[in-house]
């Protein structure tokens, strides 16, 4: 039987690379609109995708972002019409990210600190991914589950499972 400490290799990885938490989501497209498009038009995209935030391109590289919040306080709330505000006006920039080799922590605590639900991920100029809140959430619960089934492995003697 393997001694408590060679479980902790199996407890939460928040010191993971936000790489691996995109490798674990898979293949998703990053969806993206530019400043010049109506707010409508980048609605009407979450909405059919079931996203919740949008990357704001120029030329391909990331200009901000906007999601769903930046619509409600921004056009709703101000009484404003969704087809006749562009997204620059409303878009969040200049955008927070995170790179690959960042930390799962590291994004949890500026997504925690600076109040946000998404995160785009950049390798160079690129936006190679997005991170949402609800990825994170999943990345805790896998990791909490994974330390259970091998912490029940190891009460039971049957460590290494």
């Amino acid at each position: 039987m393997q001694s408590a400490p060679a479980l902790q290799e199996h407890a939460a990885r928040f010191d993971e690379p936000v790489r691996s938490l995109l490798r674990m989501k898979g293949r998703n497209p990053v969806w993206s609109v530019t400043p010049d498009e109506t707010v409508y038009h980048a609605i009407e995209m979450m909405s059919e995708r079931q996203i919740g935030c949008l990357v704001v391109l120029i030329g391909g590289q990331l200009a901000g972002i906007v999601s769903e919040r930046d619509y409600a306080r921004k056009v709703i709330l101000k009484g404003r019409s969704s087809q006749e505000t562009r997204v620059r006006d409303i878009m969040t920039t200049p955008a927070l990210f995170v790179t690959p080799e960042k930390t799962v922590a590291d994004a949890m605590r500026i997504m925690t600190n600076r109040r946000v639900r998404h995160l785009p991920v950049l390798e160079g100029d690129k936006v190679v991914g997005m991170l949402s809140i609800g990825d994170l959430v999943n990345w805790v619960i896998d990791s909490q589950q994974r330390t259970i089934k091998h912490l029940n492995n190891y009460i039971a003697g049957n460590y290494p499972a």
